[in-house]
């Protein structure tokens, strides 16, 4: 049998299916394990909704002249409303991880994409990193319920298989899963003619975890006071690429074009690798005083922060409390976005924010030495929502 359990603005589901013989199309690939997620993310539980949209330079033009993402082709209302349908018929789910008892402990599963990130590595041909994408995605959000990663598989098709480009996009999988620490367990590659454009190819990671049912990280004890501890991300990760295409689109730059404020190129910033924190957050959780943990990705700040609260308890963020990197300032120039539409699609320079006790995040702080790698971006108040 085999199951697929999702996380995430995400609703956990688990489908069981009767395993399927291997056709013409599909090639079944085993991947020696060894050790060392355009589109929605509406986070509304263990359930990831997500539109995937591709816009044409000739469609119509935007509704106002700042761009949301609603006018690049993905509805984040209607993903809240769907995620709340399907609650309905899925009670309990609310993580970004779905989890499941064995023994002491839970596993805890997570599973996702890039988006249409895709489509900027087939325009810049840029494809060793997307496979780092991948299993970001799915690590990032399992351990925000304080798992470790244990292992990953994934899921690779494409109209015609061309095998040097394949390679690429499994080393930067590869590459993920030593970041991880975590086994690459296995693998599918689909080959699916007529079905994608030819280059072109699609992804999907799963990824499993494992924590002690006392150790679960689970935001029940959050109060008001509590520290936000914000970890820097590497750019735009891997949401909101349908409203970035939307943008590049008004600027009139080009992929290889510099990035106003960069040493980079547009390509390079954007196609900068999403962070893996598995490490990192491993090691603050060792410390001690984590409350509860959100990964920023689609929905950003406005709608994931507050999914790790008791109800009547909401964040306030520090204005310039880190640092914005360029790209995002960029985007919101370029395609005049309202400061509370960036908040809610981008992750704006934190991938990850932690809940700690005041005293925890200040030994934390200490720690950091000044070297950017934890921020204090705000605390816990009382209310609800977020606010700047």
């Amino acid at each position: 049998m085999n199951t697929s359990c999702k996380p995430n603005a995400e609703l956990s589901r688990c489908i069981w299916n009767s395993t399927r013989p291997i056709g013409k199309g599909d090639l079944a690939r085993g991947l020696l394990p060894f050790s060392s997620k355009n589109e929605i993310r509406i986070r509304r539980g263990t359930r990831k909704v997500r539109a995937v949209v591709s816009m044409s330079r000739t469609e119509a033009a935007e509704k106002s002249d700042g761009l949301t993402y609603k006018d690049a082709g993905v509805d984040i209302d209607a993903g809240s409303e769907l995620v709340k349908r399907i609650a309905k018929m899925a009670p309990g789910i609310g993580g970004f991880g779905g989890l499941f008892p064995l023994g002491d402990s839970y596993l805890v599963a997570g599973t996702d994409g890039v988006g249409t990130k895709l489509k900027l590595a087939f325009e810049t041909g840029i494809h060793d990193t997307i496979g780092i994408d991948l299993v970001a995605m799915s690590v990032n959000d399992i351990i925000t319920s304080g798992a470790k990663p244990l292992f990953f598989l994934d899921y690779f098709a494409t109209s015609r298989l061309d095998v040097d480009l394949a390679e690429k996009v499994i080393k930067g999988i590869v590459d993920g899963c030593q970041q991880s620490d975590c086994a690459l367990l296995g693998g599918e590659t689909a080959e699916m003619p007529d079905f994608y454009a030819d280059g072109e190819y699609d992804l999907s990671g799963f990824a499993v975890g494992i924590v002690k049912k006392d150790s679960v990280i689970d935001g029940k004890n959050i109060e008001v006071g509590d520290v936000l501890i914000g970890l820097p991300s590497s750019g735009v990760h891997s949401n909101g690429f349908s409203l970035v295409r939307r943008v590049l689109e008004r600027s009139g730059l080009a992929l290889k074009d510099n990035l106003p404020g960069s040493s980079l190129s547009l390509g390079e910033a954007l196609m900068a690798p999403t962070v893996i924190y598995v490490k990192q957050v491993l090691d603050i959780i060792s410390r001690g005083g984590v409350k509860g943990i959100a990964h920023i990705t689609g929905g950003g700040f406005t709608d994931n922060i507050p999914r790790v609260f008791p109800k009547g308890l909401g964040a306030l963020i520090y204005e310039n409390s880190w640092d914005v990197p360029p790209v995002f300032k960029w985007i919101q120039e370029a395609g005049r976005i309202e400061d509370a539409e960036m908040s809610r699609t981008f992750n704006m320079g934190i991938g990850m924010v932690l809940v700690m006790k005041e005293e925890a995040a200040l030994a934390l702080l200490q720690v950091d030495h000044g070297k950017n790698s934890v921020y204090r971006i705000g605390e816990v108040v009382s209310g609800d929502g977020v606010s700047y």
